[in-house]
């Protein structure tokens, strides 16, 4: 009997034990699994970094998800990010219904994942192959992320976690003046990055509410 450590961050309880019924059924007479659950970046952070805490062979991983803002863990890109870092041998599988080939493009990029499966694309069947595929060591991709993949090439645009956490903080409605409390950098050097951020959205004249709209159209922020 092969034993799994399986490890499902999701913010929808249902969600979770769709997951969970899946897993069970998949080749019982072979594979044992010990499913850990997280409900939000926070907990899962908990379980990730708890010395305790076993190592996990997969995780299944919601991008959308409560941040954890203190320990900047915004989405599950970070926490893929979080658990490449203290587990890199647990293979990752991102569920997201975004549906942006720029937001795709740069999870592929980025965080590599074993598995990436839009979630309009998901069924129970969808789900065991998906699993099937990776714990026999191959990459998944689920149909809308290979069709969009296979549309012609765009210009990627990145930006990098200081980036990041400015546009959240701005969708969140905070006043610039008080961004440095939750980013270690200096209020000149948030204006210049906001300032870099416009022109490369093309929203030179915009307000902050422009920027962060066309940041979420782009798939720069949830």
């Amino acid at each position: 009997m092969i034993k799994n450590n399986i490890l499902i961050v999701d913010d929808h309880p249902f969600i979770i034990e769709g997951y969970k019924n899946a897993i069970t059924r998949y080749n019982p007479k072979e594979f044992e699994f010990f499913i850990s659950q997280a409900k939000d970046c926070e907990s899962a952070y908990n379980i990730v970094t708890n010395p305790d805490s076993t190592i996990f062979d997969i995780a299944f991983l919601d991008i959308s998800m409560p941040p954890y803002e203190e320990k900047g863990i915004y989405n599950g890109e970070d926490l893929a990010k979080l658990i490449s870092e203290y587990m890199p041998s647990c293979k990752i599988i991102l569920l997201t219904m975004y549906t942006e080939l720029l937001k795709i493009k740069t999870i592929i990029k980025t965080i590599n994942p074993s598995g990436l499966v839009i979630k309009n694309d998901l069924t129970f069947d969808e789900l065991l192959f998906a699993f099937d595929k990776v714990i026999k060591g191959k990459t998944y991709y689920s149909e809308s992320v290979v069709k969009m993949l296979n549309l012609s090439e765009e210009d990627t645009i990145e930006i990098d976690q200081f980036d990041k956490q400015i546009l959240f903080h701005l969708s969140k409605g905070t006043k610039m003046n008080d961004i440095p409390q939750y980013i270690p950098i200096s209020l000149g050097a948030i204006e210049r990055r906001k300032i870099n951020l416009k022109e490369l959205l093309k929203v030179e004249e915009g307000s902050d509410i422009e920027l962060v709209r066309e940041a979420k159209s782009r798939g720069l922020l949830f």
